[in-house]
C-alpha cells in the first residue's frame, strides 16, 4: 500500500518536466480554496478526495521559483506552497483537534526537539524537500522580509489569519497582502482595541516576530494599526505612547468547518 507522501510523489513524476521551468497554475489552487474554504474555516473531509490540490502540489514540486519573472511571482509562490501544503498536511494526518497533534511531543516538547508539524520535511518544491518551518523562516522571511507575509500564511488554526479564497498572484500580490492585513486586524477574534482605554489587544504574532514588524511592542503597535478601523488607526497615530499592547492567546483549535 502506498503512503500518503509516496502517493503524491508519483503524481510529481508523472508531472515533472526536464529543467522544473513551467509556472505553476495558481488558478487551479483557487479553484480548490473556493470549492473548500468558506470564512476562513476548511471542509477537510470533503477536500480529501479531490485530486485538484495533489496536482497543484505537483506543479509546485516541479517548478524552479528561481526561474520565476520576480520577487512577487516567488512571494506569490512560497506563500501558497506553504497555504498548499499545510492543507495536504491536514488532509492526509486528519488530526482530531489541532495541527499541534501532527508530529510527537506536542507544541512545547515538540518545538524544542523540532518534532512539530511545522519540522517534517514534505514540502517539495524544484525537486527539494522542505519543511513548513523551512518554506516560512529561511524562504518567506529570509528572502523577501515583507511583513505582511505573516497576514498571509494559514496554520490550519483558530487565531491565524484567514486562509483566503484565492491563491496568491504576483499580478495583485501587494493588493491582496494589504487586504489580509486588514481581514486580520479588522477581526476582533484576532486583534482588539480598546479606544476607550487605549489597550491594543494583538495577535501573539506581533510579539513572536516583532523583529520583523520594528523594535519594541510600540513599534508592533504602529505596524498593526496600519491595517485597523480607520478611527483606531487615527487614535494610535494621534497618541501612540499613550496605548497600553497586550497580547491575545493563541486558539490552536483546527479551523475545520465540520468542528
Amino acid at each position: 500500500m502506498k503512503t500518503p507522501f509516496l502517493a503524491l510523489g508519483l503524481v510529481f513524476l508523472m508531472v515533472a518536466k526536464p529543467g522544473f521551468g513551467a509556472e505553476p497554475d495558481h488558478a487551479l489552487f483557487t479553484q480548490v480554496l473556493t470549492a473548500y474554504v468558506k470564512d476562513g474555516r476548511v471542509d477537510y473531509a470533503a477536500l480529501k478526495n479531490d485530486a485538484r490540490l495533489p496536482r497543484y502540489l505537483a506543479q509546485l514540486a516541479a517548478t524552479d521559483p528561481a526561474t520565476l519573472a520576480n520577487d512577487d511571482a516567488r512571494l506569490a509562490f512560497w506563500l501558497n506552497a506553504y497555504n498548499a501544503y499545510t492543507l495536504q498536511l491536514i488532509v492526509e494526518k486528519q488530526p482530531a483537534k489541532s495541527i499541534t497533534e501532527i508530529g510527537t511531543g506536542g507544541l512545547v516538547l515538540g518545538s524544542l526537539l523540532k518534532t512539530t508539524a511545522w519540522d517534517i520535511p514534505f514540502a517539495t518544491v524544484g525537486g527539494k524537500k522542505y519543511t513548513l518551518n523551512q518554506i516560512e523562516h529561511e524562504v518567506i522571511r529570509g528572502q523577501f522580509k515583507d511583513a505582511r507575509s505573516h497576514f498571509a500564511l494559514n496554520c490550519a488554526s483558530g487565531s491565524c489569519p484567514i486562509l483566503p479564497a484565492a491563491a496568491y498572484e504576483a499580478g495583485k500580490l501587494d493588493e491582496q497582502l494589504d487586504e489580509q492585513g486588514r481581514l486580520f486586524l479588522r477581526d476582533s477574534a484576532r486583534n482588539r482595541f480598546d479606544l476607550a482605554k487605549k489597550t491594543a489587544h494583538l495577535s501573539s504574532i506581533f510579539k513572536w516576530y516583532q523583529k520583523d514588524f520594528g523594535s519594541g511592542d510600540h513599534a508592533a503597535l504602529l505596524a498593526a494599526a496600519k491595517y485597523a478601523a480607520p478611527e483606531v488607526r487615527a487614535a494610535i497615530e494621534r497618541e501612540p505612547a499613550a496605548w497600553r499592547v497586550e497580547y491575545l492567546a493563541y486558539d490552536w483549535s483546527l479551523n475545520d468547518r465540520k468542528k
